[in-house]
């Protein structure tokens, strides 16, 4: 099939990339031309684990390309993809469909032949109705059907999380979109991936109500985490006492310095804000989203905590900058507030991050950007883990000791054992857990 990808970004790249690797032939095309002019000389404008191969190999193939105009795309697509940005509205947190709606305008002037067009984007509930009157309102002798296909992409995961899904969600009342669906996915149906079939309006919810509990099982976890600190109990084993229950699972039970990302934050906002407009508001994703942020804005205060009460004129180590591992991207990620809090206390802030440092230079001033672990803590009075990388998981840690002024560290993540840091001679503060074993 011929598929058109409207939005070159995270979503639409990796969507993209992996419809070309099921054989279909994909034209991702996006208005951004430096964008489009990268893609087009191999370089990946995001970082995502395997992709840049996955593309190498099928743009050799022929069967991924790259455009800026979506013209001649759409005329000779099965399918058209809608995988362009929706922020957040500055103004109340709705989700900003504008480009949305503008790319459904400029669909319904190159339509030509039966097309499904798809919502892949994150989107209200209702948004693909408004797409199709838009659609029908330009074009009223257009043969298409609009369909809701919400994605389950992690960052960092997100090509296995694409070939080999948990589930494929499709919204659609026209069984002739069905049909085209089902073909696009037929590498699915041969791995007996499950794949459900629901209204348009359900399939909408399913992407939203999924984020929003995940984010409910990360807040709850880290409230958790904060009763074990005054109650001597240990967040750690309090997670994997009921995550080994089925009804509840491990997942998303890992206590932190709350949710960040592009999804979690606008994704429960928007949510909320529907429910409200809609009369029925959803009290307990509300106070997720601002447990959350109420969380991420007292992170600074542990570290200065940790520091004796005050961190003027202090060099602090930060080691970890994007929202999670695996990725370059620093939407909504816990450092920006952290090192914002740190500097207006008085700090030095000396950051390290593996894949996070170009993008983490536009967000933030007077940070000393250093080459790697050992130069970022190097005459440093405090050390704070943020983003669980993998190459932090194993320092050298009488090597850190003896390059800090002070052996402090602020493990955010959990990553080391409270007695084992003792042992080795550091100021040791984790969340949720005791500073040393106790019954």
């Amino acid at each position: 099939m011929h598929i058109a990808m409207i939005g070159a970004g995270y979503v639409g790249l990796v969507t993209g990339a992996c419809f070309s690797e099921f054989g279909h032939d994909v034209t991702c095309i996006d208005r951004d031309e430096a964008r489009i002019k990268k893609l087009n000389a191999g370089d990946m404008p995001i970082y995502e684990p395997g992709l840049e191969e996955l593309v190498a190999g099928n743009v050799k193939a022929g069967r991924l390309n790259f455009a800026t105009g979506l013209g001649n795309a759409v005329k000779g697509a099965d399918a058209v993809f809608i995988a362009v940005g929706t922020p957040a509205s500055e103004d109340n947190g709705d989700a900003d469909l504008g480009n949305v709606f503008a790319v459904a305008g400029e669909i319904a002037a190159a339509l030509d032949g039966y097309t499904v067009v798809v919502t892949k984007s994150t989107v209200p509930v209702g948004t693909g109705r408004e797409v199709e009157r838009i659609i029908r309102g330009l074009n009223a002798d257009a043969d298409f059907d609009v369909v809701s296909n919400p994605e389950f992409l992690r960052e960092g995961s997100a090509i296995g999380d694409f070939l080999r899904p948990d589930r494929v969600v499709i919204g659609t009342g026209s069984e002739r979109a069905r049909e085209a669906m089902r073909h696009l996915y037929r590498p699915l149906y041969l791995i007996e991936t499950p794949i459900l079939f629901t209204t348009r309006p359900t399939a909408e919810m399913i992407k939203y109500a999924a984020n929003a509990f995940l984010a409910t099982k990360i807040t709850f976890i880290n409230e958790i985490a904060d009763l074990c600190e005054v109650t001597d109990a240990d967040v750690q084993d309090v997670a994997k006492g009921i995550g080994l229950d089925g009804r509840i699972g491990p997942k998303f039970l890992h206590a932190g310095p709350g949710y960040g990302g592009s999804c979690f934050p606008k994704d429960t906002l928007a949510l909320a804000r529907t429910a409200a407009e809609a009369g029925h508001p959803l009290r307990i994703v509300e106070a997720v989203c601002t447990v959350n942020d109420e969380r991420k804005g007292r992170m600074a205060d542990r570290i200065v905590a940790a520091c004796g009460g005050s961190v003027d004129g202090k060099v602090i180590a930060v080691l970890g900058l994007t929202f999670k591992p695996n990725t370059d991207d620093m939407r909504e990620a816990p450092s920006l507030g952290i090192i914002a809090g740190l500097q207006a206390g008085g700090a030095k802030i000396r950051a390290f991050d593996p894949e996070g440092m170009d993008e983490a230079k536009a967000l933030l001033d007077g940070v000393a950007w250093c080459e790697d672990v050992y130069d970022t803590v190097t005459g440093a009075e405090a050390l704070t883990l943020v983003t669980e990388w993998n190459e932090f998981r194993a320092l050298d840690l009488e090597r850190v000791k003896s390059l800090m002024k002070t052996p402090v560290m602020v493990d955010l993540r959990n990553i080391y054992n409270p007695d084992e840091m003792a042992a080795a001679g550091f100021r040791y503060t984790c969340v949720g857990r005791a500073p040393a074993a106790s019954d």
